[in-house]
């Protein structure tokens, strides 16, 4: 039997369950080819007695209304059930041994069963999960703990409705106390050839139901890594009507109030219907007694139709008689019908001549256009490349690298040499001094050696003591002038020290002013760009320009005579480490980020307008080609970093522009000017930017070029790009960037403070000094008079004695090698300025070549732009001259063409009109010829239609009319009854199978039966009463057979005995259902040790040779005393804990 197609209930506790009228069936294990195809008691001899009987009313042909009863629950071929349990029986009984003997182990489920459940605040339990083996599962627990909850949300999961777990009147029962939502997940198994949209769900599917107190529910269908693949319940229902998973039959997910009922019916009708619904037949006679309804109402629908057949022959008899009545006038209207035909075609043949006139105008001024096309195309690829180099050598002079830094390093050089030269003069003017010094301290020194020899004539006139007085006196006197000096020269030295302290010290308060004036515009740069950043986030578009928005809206709604303009091209180029080469590449690349491109020249002007007139001046347009070409011949090995791959860039024609402008693919990156050298000389030569602003050339020749880069930090919006899309990392790191730059201005700002200090406390020390030379200046101008004075006594008592002329000698000599030493200081001094003057005068011959070449390519590069713009003006003015030519020549093709296409359009009209009336007629005469003609015939018809009072047209038309509608009624009156018939041997024969199923199942599950109950060592038999529609057990245990005592009633056994004739007959049905997932709960609950024990080696058994059947099964016991294969896995529920809440209604523990 086919598939039962799954229902997935609403279980919302406002909505009915929806069920499909053409639902299908569950397949059993038994195929349908297993069963034979015997006739219905309809077929043989009429009707029958029985439940369930409906009419059928033949149809043929004619539409005779035969009626055929088929009888659904009757035994229909009328064969003993002895007889059919002779023939069968046996043949059964040995399969079932045969089975048995083998065991053989059931294979694993490749797809239908639950590998895993997991439940949230779902009854009882706040977090639950499950995973389950692919065979028998055991759930063990105290009473109370939460079991039963697993079988409920394996229905409420599947989409069963929450009344047929016994558990609750609505899914709202099912939710926690105390909270507003509950959710149940499953993962079912989904491999296997038979899998379920594989390539969609993968190897498991996920389903997840939510649902909440105010009653909605929802459903999630996910593959295996959690990508939700579909909400609908119709999907739901494919899956479990694909895999067979039959949640609704409560023989699959048996509960504890199902196994009560299960053999506590009362009367063996009522377990005849348990039956009849555990196997799915009695769904299927619903269904095929609804067909025979229909087919019943087909057939009285029918015979209404065929009633009204006499009044359609008899309308078209009399329309017959008409239309032959009139036929008479047939040659005379068959006239009128040729000459409107000749008149249609010939008004076609006059619009024909007309259009092949205008097509021969249009050819001709067709042939003539291609040559001024090919004219201006040739215009336009000059213009074109003129054009192009116009922009490249503009580019390549934009490239140019600035020499501003140059230019202020040479003014900085020539302040520098200019200092040098006038420290240079003052020390030459010091060394003319000291050379005057010296010569007048030589001229003293010869003056004293002739004195001394006068001198020494005239001492031994003198007396001696009187000369020693004066020359004590004069020795004290000279003493005290010569500590005055020394404390003075100690001072001035000691105040010279901290005069080049103070000095240094204000230059360090200096640059940590310049640094402070840095970091606080770093800290505003970093505020603005946080709050740019956070604009950034709204406007993506926010660092290319002004309203780029409402620009490429404007773009998207304007027609281009190219491509739609590409732009900004920093919309699709990111760095991957913005933080890292950021700033270096917003400063070399930021110009052409903000550029647009084209395909066509012609559309650089309307785009400059849109450009400008959302306020973007000066914006730079190129014109390129879409060429993917292959770039990598370009790029350096794969361990070197370029600026293209230190690039995301999301547009391949965007890769392909900075490509051709800027070389990205081989411009080396490094961060350091020494690494970038050695890079280039290892791959034999190239260009290379380092982080330290440096660009390094490398040429195959072994020779370099090494300029400082024109870097200029992005400020403002322009530092967002490159930039990821991340405004939120934008804004932390620009926020703990600002962070830094704070801390900084504070460290520096205390460092200052306490240079300050250091400074005051110094210019203060330095003025103490000052007033203090001043008191020694004072004391030192004393100490001189008092010493001239007792010279001046001195030498009028003792005319320049020998030693006075002496000590004067040599403090001459003394005083001429200070001089000297003097000299020598100053000579030093002099040469290390010479030295710093002439590396000085290297850097700036160095930097006059750097500015002489640059100036000499600039001129040059401009040379190449004037001459590139004159030719471009010259092609602009050819290629406007042809553009004229060709709009010209196509304004006279386009009306041409209208005219053609409007004479076209009205030929084809007119002959399809006419080919509608009429065939072609060859060689019509002119239309008004045949006009003339046409009304004279047409004036005599009218005069003999008014004799008749309707014309032929009229009457062939009601002929028609009248014809169709027999003909119609005749042909669907026949195909229905047909189509009736067929369906009615279709049914009947499906009928016959439905039975034939009913036979087998019954008889398999009598046997299987009476095999399990004799496990315990019982015998039991079923009773089927399929023509009354009743089933009677009866159960014979070991006590009443050694008693000889009549088999019992179910009613009658003890609870163990009711509990294990239980599991004996749903194992029994289980055998011939082909859903590959069973539960049961508390089976046990009833039991006895033995029956318990009994009960569950059968089950594990039986679970063991089921094939790719999956087992869950509750029970409160602990299991110790059985033992387990590794084919069973069992799952322990933890201890209930109380003061959680209940549920709100009544239930059965666990």
């Amino acid at each position: 039997m086919p598939k039962r197609q799954h229902v997935v209930v609403n279980d919302s506790d406002d909505e009915e369950p929806q069920t499909s009228p053409s639902s299908k069936r569950a397949r059993t294990e038994d195929s349908d080819d297993d069963v034979p195809r015997t006739q219905t008691r309809s077929q043989r001899n009429g009707r029958d007695k029985g439940k369930g009987r409906a009419t059928v009313e033949s149809d043929d042909e004619q539409g005779s209304d035969d009626e055929v009863d088929v009888e659904m629950n009757a035994d229909a071929d009328q064969v003993d059930e002895e007889e059919f349990e002779r023939l069968y029986g046996e043949k059964l009984e040995a399969h079932l041994q045969n089975k048995r003997k083998e065991q053989v182990a059931g294979g694993i489920a490749e797809h239908g069963i639950i590998e895993y459940i997991e439940m949230h605040q779902f009854m009882c339990h706040k977090y639950l999960k499950f995973n389950f083996g692919p065979q028998i599962n055991f759930i063990i627990g105290h009473n109370g703990s939460g079991k039963s909850a697993v079988l409920s949300a394996i229905t409420v999961a599947l989409g069963g409705k929450a009344t047929s777990t016994g558990r609750g009147t609505g899914l709202k029962s099912f939710i926690r106390e105390g909270q507003s939502a509950a959710e149940v997940t499953i993962h079912i198994k989904n491999q296997g050839e038979e899998a379920y949209k594989p390539e969609e769900y993968g190897k498991t599917i996920v389903i997840t139901r939510r649902f909440n107190k105010e009653g909605s529910s929802s459903w999630k269908i996910k593959n295996k890594d959690g990508k939700v693949i579909s909400t609908k319940k119709d999907e739901l229902a494919a899956i479990c009507d694909h895999m067979n998973i039959q949640f609704c039959d409560f023989l699959l997910i048996f509960g504890e109030d199902s196994a009560r009922q299960f053999l506590s019916a009362s009367a063996p009708q009522d377990k005849y219907n348990f039956f009849l619904r555990g196997t799915q037949l009695s769904q299927l006679s619903e269904e095929y007694t609804l067909c025979l309804e229909n087919i019943n109402q087909t057939s009285r629908l029918l015979s209404v139709k065929k009633e009204a057949l006499p009044d359609l022959r008899a309308r078209k008899r009399e329309a017959q008689a008409r239309y032959e009545e009139a036929s008479r006038a047939r040659e005379q209207k068959k006239k009128v019908d040729d000459l409107k035909k000749e008149l249609a075609w010939s008004h076609v043949s006059a619009k024909e001549s007309e259009l092949e006139e205008k097509l021969s105008e249009v050819a001709r001024l067709t042939g003539r256009l291609p040559r001024v096309q090919a004219n201006l195309d040739a215009a336009q690829a000059s213009f074109d490349e003129a054009t192009n180099k116009v922009t490249s050598f503009e580019q390549e002079l934009n490239d140019l690298e600035s020499v501003d830094h140059l230019n202020q390093k040479k003014t900085d050089l020539q302040n520098q040499m200019r200092t040098h030269r006038d420290e240079l003069k003052s020390l030459t003017r010091e060394i003319n001094q000291i050379n005057q010094s010296l010569s007048g301290i030589n001229d003293q020194i010869k003056g004293f050696d002739d004195a001394m020899k006068k001198e020494a004539q005239r001492m031994a006139q003198n007396t001696q003591q009187k000369h020693e007085e004066t020359q004590r006196r004069l020795e004290q006197a000279r003493a005290v002038v010569t500590d005055i000096e020394k404390k003075i020269s100690d001072l001035i030295m000691e105040r010279k020290d901290k005069g080049l302290l103070v000095t240094e010290i204000k230059s360090q308060g200096e640059n940590l002013d310049k640094d402070l004036d840095r970091l606080r515009r770093t800290i505003q740069d970093c505020e603005n760009t946080i709050q740019m950043a956070k604009q950034h986030e709204q406007d993506i578009y926010l660092p290319y320009g002004n309203n780029i928005k409402l620009v490429l809206e404007k773009i998207k709604a304007t027609r281009w005579r190219g491509d739609i303009p590409l732009g900004p091209l920093g919309l699709y180029v990111t760095a991957k480490e913005p933080h890292v080469w950021g700033d270096l590449l917003r400063s070399q690349l930021g110009g052409f980020l903000s550029t647009w491109a084209i395909t066509d020249p012609d559309d650089r002007p309307q785009l400059r307008q849109i450009l400008q007139s959302h306020g973007n001046e000066r914006v730079s347009i190129l014109v390129f080609q879409k060429d993917l070409f292959d770039y990598r011949s370009g790029e350096p090995p794969e361990e070197y970093l370029t600026v293209l791959r230190a690039l995301n860039i999301t547009d391949e024609h965007v890769k392909r522009i900075l490509i051709n402008q800027r070389r990205i693919e081989s411009q080396v990156l490094t961060h350091r000017r020494k690494e970038a050298a050695e890079a280039l000389q290892r791959i034999g030569g190239g260009s290379a930017w380092s982080l330290d602003k440096m660009s390094i050339q490398i040429f195959s020749d072994g020779g370099s070029f090494n300029t400082p880069l024109n870097f200029s930090e992005a400020r403002g919006r322009a530092s967002l790009m490159l930039v990821s899309k991340d405004s939120a990392r934008d804004v932390r790191h620009f926020h703990q960037q600002k962070q830094q730059a704070e801390q900084k201005y504070k460290d520096i700002c205390q460092q200052r403070d306490q240079l300050r200090d250091q400074y005051m406390k110094l210019k203060a020390e330095i003025d103490k000094m000052n007033d203090y030379e001043a008191h020694l200046q004072a004391q030192l101008s004393k100490a001189k008079n008092r010493f001239n004075a007792i010279q001046t006594e001195a030498n009028e008592e003792l005319p320049a004695g020998l030693a006075g002329f002496e000590e004067a000698k040599k403090e001459a000599e003394n005083e001429k090698q200070s001089h000297l030493e003097q000299f020598e200081e100053v000579m030093r001094k002099k040469a290390a300025v010479d030295e710093k003057q002439k590396g000085l005068q290297d850097q700036l011959n160095e930097i006059r070549e750097v500015l002489s070449q640059y100036q000499e390519k600039r001129n040059a590069i401009a040379k190449k732009i004037e001459d590139a713009a004159e030719e471009r003006l010259k092609a602009q003015t050819n290629m406007r001259h042809w553009q004229s030519k060709v709009e010209e020549e196509q304004k006279k093709i386009e009306k041409a063409q209208a005219q053609a296409d409007l004479l076209t359009t009205e030929f084809e009209n007119w002959r399809k009109k006419a080919l509608e009336y009429c065939e072609p007629f060859p060689n019509p005469r002119k239309a008004d010829v045949v006009n003339r003609q046409l009304e004279s015939v047409q004036r005599a018809l009218k005069e003999r239609e008014k004799t008749h009072g309707a014309s032929v047209e009229e009457m062939a038309i009601e002929l028609n009319k009248a014809t169709d509608n027999l003909e119609k009624a005749e042909k669907e009156l026949k195909q229905m009854a047909m189509l009736n018939k067929a369906l009615k041997a279709s049914l009947i024969i499906r009928l016959g199978r439905w039975q034939e199923f009913r036979r087998h199942i019954a008889l398999r599950c009598k046997h299987v039966f009476q095999y399990h109950l004799s496990r315990r060592g019982y015998y039991g038999k079923i009773l089927f009463d399929h023509q009354a529609g009743h089933l009677n057990l009866r159960v014979q245990t070991d006590d009443q057979l050694t008693q000889g005592a009549r088999e019992k009633d179910p009613r009658s056994l003890s609870g163990g005995e009711k509990s294990f004739s239980t599991i004996c007959l749903l194992l029994s049905l289980w055998e011939c259902i082909g859903c590959p997932l069973r539960c049961l709960d508390e089976f046990d609950v009833f039991m006895d040790a033995v029956n318990r024990r009994i009960s569950m080696k059968m089950m594990i058994d039986t679970a063991n040779t089921s094939d790719k059947k999956q087992y869950i099964l509750i029970t409160p016991q602990d299991m110790t005393n059985v033992s387990f294969s590794n084919s069973v896995r069992v799952l322990r529920m933890a201890d209930p804990e109380r003061g959680n809440g209940t549920l709100p209604f009544g239930s059965s523990s666990g």
